[in-house]
């Protein structure tokens, strides 16, 4: 028996002492029973309880995974107990098998692959994430092949992902030290990827962002339980017998804090978050779910005010960078919030958001109006600010888009939504008469509008009355969009904010260049002496006077005033800084390195794009403008000390550079087009001005480009004309008016009148008679001291301008473009400067001679510039 039992414990033992029983010959012949069965006995007890040690690796593999259960089954021996098997039952009853269906093994396979993105995402390894979306993307085609719905899951992964590119890619540009290129490139796919899902899944998206809960019930509704639900545990079935219930959400904050979400406790969890607002290492995302769960679970009208309050101002801390932009999704959200914020002031005049509020309350109480001595139940707080942050969100992030992709198209649509929501704050603050945001609200709304076309304003008038909004001014009670941006503007010149005032009153002038009344835009850029005061204002407010001046110079170039174009876009091509000035692009000048923050700045400033006026076709019309004025003079000045003074020198710049090319060939540009048009001009070609300016491709971008394309060349003939008279004058004792009108294709009586203007105005040294329809030239030859008096009397009035000015800039009355250029001085300075001049003009004209008094031409487009600036 004692060899049995060691033979059944220990193997090794039991050989050896087999080895000695077969090695014995004594023992042998004396019990060959006992010889022959004992052996036989250990190797089937050998074999039988120890098969682990015929096999190492077998072993091994035991001892790894199952070593917890082989420690008591290697003590026990002999049958089960009956504790045992009570002991089983017990754990069976209390630890079920839950048995899961196809469609659930699926949502947790794709779980499992959400965890390991955002294991991925923590440590920015999209390599990682790129592997795991694209496992993803294969389940969740298994799944669209078994005609089963999308999981919200994989919905909200690809919100959730578009965001996290978005902001990686924005660390990415503002890192010093950039990530390797691996990574780098599988960022920019998943980006693609994430792009092309988010397009193929557009409906689901949209279903899930306005509502996920009802997302989530429908998509449960649709997936039926393919198993039975697995048996209760029996510590659940004694709650269920005994009636209780846990029917409040916990959450387990930090330090393993547990937050009740409910109505009685809603302003300490409040509390609670608005302590951690601003610290480091805060989980913003998690202060916005919490918050989120508050506004669920608030009942009272002071408990969703105070939940909403803190709910959009931490979605707008959400992105704390100044660089970037508030996600889509977040501003979205908080626009909706904004709304229903608004709404429910607006419902219940018992309430009140007010900026100053006295803080002698309990926040931690609830609140009503019959505790305010007035009735009126005042919370601090700001709906206008959160209007501005909107806007100035929604401008950043237009910033930032690719203006040339299909994005920058989407994101712009939401522009109705918050225009809607400004014209709801309108409303509200009309209803309640307060005048300080009202005034900031109609400005917000005014810069919305101003300077789009008729059909986009309609456009929009008719969202906001779509949404059951009626402010006091809007389009409908108005005959036309002019007279929706003149109310706005009216409203605000009678606010006591100059800044508000300056701003629409240079609205209102954009609004009417656009429109092509030149004439009321002038007289009010004129009457407003905002030159005068311009760079005392902000940068914002600069680059919007800007914009104005260079929109009224286009606005007199579409209707034919070509002088008055020429003169009020001067000024800012003369500065070389067109695209700066107008905040359409960062200028660098060649001695001049600006810091980032510099640099930052100048981005921030910059307007979006679909705000930009096209620099090119601003050109264009400067530079046809300048030829249209300048041709004719270079055509009338007979010294070279006179050919020095231009009117426009970035015009005269070029044309002496394009004369000294040796070889000129086709022209490509629209410089060379009008400098080519220009050399043909001077030689009398007019109709092959005529044929490049018309051939420049530019126009099309202008509105009623035909109507501009037929003025130019009318413009042209008439100048061509000019041109030809000043250059053969010399030559010719009598001109038939027949033969000009035929050689320009005039009407007889439209040459008429030009030759009769430029003699009334002393250009031309000729008298025309009438009866035998000529011109009849007189030419008077000066002398030296004439000469010499002439070039005196031009030396001094050039004095007398340069000392005006230096009196005006020690008296403060010079006024700059923004501290940029030399801009007008006014319209009573213009005056005076005009008549000074004039008499000038008029002296110098008695004397006579070829010239003819052709420098007051000169003077008079000075004059015209200085009225128009």
């Amino acid at each position: 028996m004692s060899r049995f039992f060691r033979q059944a414990g220990d193997s090794d033992s039991d050989s050896e002492s087999d080895e000695e029983l077969m090695s014995s010959g004594d023992e042998a012949p004396a019990k060959p029973a006992a010889s022959t069965a004992k052996p036989a006995m250990s190797r089937f007890l050998r074999t039988a309880q120890s098969d682990s040690s015929s096999s190492s690796s077998e072993e091994e593999s035991d001892d790894s995974d199952d070593s917890d259960d082989e420690a008591p089954q290697k003590k026990r021996t002999g049958l089960p107990r009956a504790s045992d098997s009570e002991s089983d039952e017990e754990s069976d009853e209390e630890a079920p098998v839950k048995i899961l269906s196809a469609s659930e093994k699926r949502l947790a396979e794709m779980e499992g692959t959400g965890k390991a993105m955002d294991n991925a995402l923590k440590i920015n390894d999209w390599v990682a994430i790129s592997n795991e979306y694209d496992k993803l993307t294969r389940m969740v085609q298994k799944q669209s092949n078994v005609s089963e719905p999308i999981p919200p899951f994989y919905i909200r992964t690809l919100s959730s992902l578009e965001t996290s590119v978005n902001n990686a890619q924005t660390k990415e540009k503002e890192a010093k030290k950039k990530m390797n290129a691996t990574n780098a490139k599988a960022l920019t796919a998943m980006k693609q990827k994430v792009k092309k899902a988010l397009k193929e899944y557009e409906r689901e998206v949209k279903l899930f962002q306005t509502d996920p809960e009802a997302f989530e019930r429908e998509f449960s509704a649709t997936v039926a339980p393919e198993a039975p639900a697995p048996r209760a545990p029996r510590k659940k079935a004694r709650d269920e017998e005994s009636g209780e219930e846990d029917e409040t959400f916990q959450t387990v904050g930090k330090g393993g804090k547990a937050m009740q979400f409910t109505a009685e406790g809603i302003f300490k969890n409040l509390q609670a978050v608005q302590e951690a607002r601003g610290k480091k290492n805060t989980d913003r995302a998690e202060q916005i779910r919490i918050l989120e769960k508050l506004l669920e679970v608030a009942v009272t009208t002071y408990q969703r005010i105070r939940v909403l309050l803190a709910l959009i101002s931490s979605r707008f801390d959400y992105n704390s960078s100044v660089a970037s932009h508030m996600p889509n999704e977040l501003w979205l959200s908080a626009q909706r919030e904004v709304d229903q914020l608004i709404a429910i002031i607006a419902s219940d005049r018992k309430y009140s958001i007010e900026e100053v509020v006295s803080l002698e309350y309990d926040e931690l109480a609830e609140r009503t109006p019959a505790d305010e001595p007035d009735g009126i139940l005042r919370v601090r707080g700001s709906i206008i600010s959160f209007i501005d942050r909107l806007d100035d969100e929604f401008t950043k992030s237009l910033q930032n888009i690719d203006p040339h992709g299909t994005e920058y198209v989407e994101r712009l649509k939401d522009e109705k939504v918050l225009y809607c929501t400004i014209c709801r704050a309108q409303e509200f603050y009309e209803k309640t008469n307060q005048a300080e945001p009202l005034g900031r609200v109609i400005m917000r709304r005014t810069e919305h509008i101003y300077s789009k076309p008729d059909a986009v304003v309609q456009a929009l008038e008719q969202a906001s009355e779509a949404s059951d909004i009626k402010p006091n001014m809007t389009l409908s009670l108005q005959t036309s969009t002019s007279g929706l941006v003149h109310a706005l503007c009216v409203h605000l010149y009678k606010t006591g904010n100059s800044l508000l005032r300056t701003r629409a009153m240079l609205s209102h002038i954009f609004h009417h260049a656009l429109h092509n009344d030149f004439y009321s835009g002038r007289d009010m850029l004129l009457m407003s002496h905002l030159q005068e005061s311009i760079h005392q204002a902000d940068v914002a407010t600069q680059i919007l006077y800007n914009r104005t001046v260079v929109q009224l110079g286009l606005c007199a170039f579409r209707c034919g005033l070509i002088k008055e174009a020429q003169g009020t876009l001067q000024d800012i091509f003369t500065t070389q800084r067109v695209k700066e000035l107008l905040a359409q692009g960062v200028h660098q000048q060649r001695f001049q390195v600006l810091t980032p923050e510099q640099e930052k700045a100048e981005r921030q400033r910059q307007l979006p794009f679909h705000m930009h006026i096209n620099t090119e076709l601003l050109e264009a019309a400067f530079l046809v403008s300048s030829m249209l004025v300048e041709i004719p003079l270079l055509a009338s000045i007979d010294s070279e000390e006179q050919k020095r003074k231009a009117i426009s020198k970035p015009f005269r710049r070029l044309l002496d550079f394009a004369d000294r090319q040796v070889f000129t060939g086709p022209p490509e540009s629209t410089r060379d087009h009008i400098m080519q048009a220009s050399k043909a001009l001077q030689d009398g070609e007019w109709e092959k001005c005529r044929d490049l300016i018309q051939d420049i491709k530019i126009w099309s971008l202008m509105p009623e480009a035909t109507a501009v394309k037929e003025m130019l060349a009318k413009r042209i003939q008439e100048q061509g004309l000019r041109t030809y008279l000043f250059t053969y004058a010399p030559h010719y004792s009598t001109l038939s008016l027949a033969l000009l009108s035929r050689t320009f294709s005039l009407p007889l009586r439209t040459v008429t009148s030009i030759v009769s203007k430029m003699i009334w105005n002393e250009e031309l040294a000729a008298s025309l008679d009438q009866s035998k329809g000529v011109v009849v030239f007189h030419r008077i030859e000066h002398s030296r001291a004439q000469q010499l008096a002439l070039s005196i009397a031009d030396k001094v009035s050039a004095m007398v301008d340069q000392n005006e000015k230096t009196l005006d800039l020690k008296m403060g009355g010079g006024a700059t473009w923004g501290d940029r250029a030399d801009g007008a001085k006014g319209e009573k300075r213009g005056e005076q400067t005009q008549e000074r001049r004039g008499r000038g003009e008029r002296t110098r004209g008695a004397r006579g001679g070829a010239r003819g008094g052709r420098g007051s031409r000169f003077a008079q487009g000075l004059g015209n510039a200085q009225r128009v600036g």
